[in-house]
């Protein structure tokens, strides 16, 4: 960073818009601000599953997805510019086969749930797959980099992968769906 934020209110966006990292102004509710919205929110939705105790492994993947979604959005800031790399991806993907080698098989759908950082996991999937759709609906309108597109879809991936991981490693079992269930 050149410089650093000193000036926190600038008043500049109480007309409805917002600069981008290119010296553009677009509407706040534009299709790249509000993917860039979305990228934030599930970065603090993660941020708040990494103050939960978790394993030092998961903490540490959690916090390179932090930096990884700190880069997203920055891609979203500077049209034009691509931070996330397919590499990014083949990390997630790894990251999910490790995962849930030691998972049993799913056979039926499972609820969010079991422990809480689980839960939090099933939030920030969640979460991510509402950044994913805002991320595809601005590609509609400007570019956005495919690995940017594919990290999200991975990410929700590993996110669940992960809820049911953070269950067993706390001996919680994954609250399986009852269709058709009676009180």
């Amino acid at each position: 960073m050149g410089h650093r934020l000193s000036r926190i209110v600038t008043r500049t966006g109480d007309d409805g818009s917002t600069g981008l990292g290119d010296g553009s102004r677009v509407g706040k509710d534009s299709p790249r601000v509000r993917a860039l919205g979305d990228v934030d929110e599930l970065n603090s939705v993660i941020g708040v599953l990494l103050a939960e105790e978790l394993p030092e492994e998961v903490a540490q993947r959690l916090l390179a997805v932090q930096h990884d979604l700190f880069d997203l959005g920055s891609e979203l800031a500077v049209p034009g510019y691509a931070a996330l790399k397919p590499e990014h991806v083949v990390m997630l993907e790894e990251w999910v086969e490790a995962m849930n080698a030691d998972l049993p098989m799913l056979k039926e759908f499972i609820l969010p749930g079991g422990s809480r950082q689980a839960s939090l996991a099933h939030q920030a999937r969640s979460v991510c797959r509402r950044a994913e759709r805002a991320v595809v609906t601005a590609a509609h309108d400007s570019e956005v980099s495919a690995a940017a597109r594919r990290y999200l879809n991975r990410l929700s991936d590993a996110l669940f992968v992960l809820a049911r991981h953070l269950n067993k490693a706390l001996g919680r079992p994954d609250v399986l769906w009852q269709p058709h269930r009676r009180d």
